[in-house]
């Protein structure tokens, strides 16, 4: 319906309306999904994809309503190029496991299908499209907090058939506030997914982080893994669910011990921040700003220093691609924000 040709024309047309140079721009290919009314727009380089959005997005906002569209996506081909070969790394560690369960092997069909729609995969359509068979038994523990991540991680468990049973390690409101509490609930029923509060005593990580020894991110994230481990042993589980995004390709699920597995699943396929968005907002979960841990504040509060350690950590996500600059600014911006 769109070729290149048209819609370069059209770009340029917009940029001269609203007073930007012209410039050279390369389109390596064009995607358009007739049912969603939804244009891909798939740029040599970030700077023709820069070219196209424009700046604050008006050029691309214009073509929108110029072409009555629901939605343009604008990437560039390295960005593909990069989660596609991922995705491959991804493919080749789940097909060699030695699991005879359910939902991996559903996982390694969505794994297959998004490397065939790499540009217009939508988790949204697939799944309901999709309906996968559910296990019989419990083939898979998810880490939940009520964040994004791993709310999309059970979202997603569930719809895979691995018939999840979640968990939340609850270190007192300092660490888990009573909002995740509200999304851990309405998540859950919604899903008709059996969910547990596991207790923890995190007091050293509390009293360490405040007095100034040590930024608490690490340290939660290891002693949840821990609980997490542990609850999956006693109850003869043997996956574990965590929303890690870091952890892709080779490393996107690994052995435990002699017979648990540690599945990181938004990892395992490539997904960025705005693909998980996209599909939790179905679910009607309230959205936090920032981090949402009121100890990580408290101490950028009293220990100003500390900032770059979690700055860091948005950095890796934005290098890994799972996050987008923008949004890593809007998160680095959210610690210096009154609070």
């Amino acid at each position: 319906m769109y070729d290149k040709k048209f819609i370069l024309d059209e770009v340029n047309n917009i940029r001269r309306e609203i007073g930007h140079d012209e410039v050279n721009i390369y389109i390596e290919d064009i995607y358009f999904n007739e049912d969603s009314n939804e244009l891909w727009i798939i740029t040599e380089d970030r700077p023709d994809k820069s070219a196209i959005i424009g700046k604050g997005g008006w050029v691309v906002g214009k073509l929108r309503e110029k072409l009555n569209l629901e939605s343009i996506h604008v990437e560039s081909y390295g960005d593909f190029l990069n989660k596609e070969y991922k995705l491959k790394l991804s493919k080749r560690t789940v097909e060699n496991l030695d699991l005879n369960l359910v939902g991996v092997d559903n996982l390694k069909k969505i794994i297959n299908d998004k490397l065939d729609n790499i540009y217009s995969f939508n988790y949204e359509n697939y799944l309901d499209n999709n309906k996968f068979d559910e296990s019989e038994n419990t083939e898979a523990v998810v880490a939940l907090s009520g964040g994004v991540d791993s709310s999309f991680s059970l979202i997603l468990a569930k719809s895979l058939g691995f018939n999840p049973t979640a968990i939340t390690v609850d270190p007192g409101t300092i660490i888990l506030p009573n909002q995740y509490k509200q999304n851990i609930r309405m998540l859950t029923e919604k899903l008709d997914v059996r969910h547990e509060y596991l207790k923890a005593n995190y007091q050293d990580v509390i009293q360490e982080s405040l007095s100034g020894k040590l930024h608490p991110c690490g340290r939660c994230s290891k002693n949840t893994g821990e609980i997490a481990k542990q609850y999956a042993i006693d109850n003869e589980i043997p996956i574990i669910i965590f929303g890690d995004m870091l952890a892709t390709g080779t490393q996107c699920i690994n052995k435990q011990g002699d017979a648990l597995y540690r599945l990181n699943l938004p990892a395992s396929l490539s997904t960025g921040k705005q693909e998980i968005k996209s599909l939790i907002i179905n679910y009607n979960l309230k959205e936090f700003k920032g981090f949402g841990c009121p100890l990580l504040y408290e101490v950028h509060r009293k220990y100003p220093s500390m900032k770059k350690y979690s700055i860091q950590r948005i950095l890796r996500e934005t290098r890994s691609s799972a996050l987008e600059p923008g949004e890593a600014l809007d998160l680095i911006w959210s610690f210096y924000k009154t609070r």
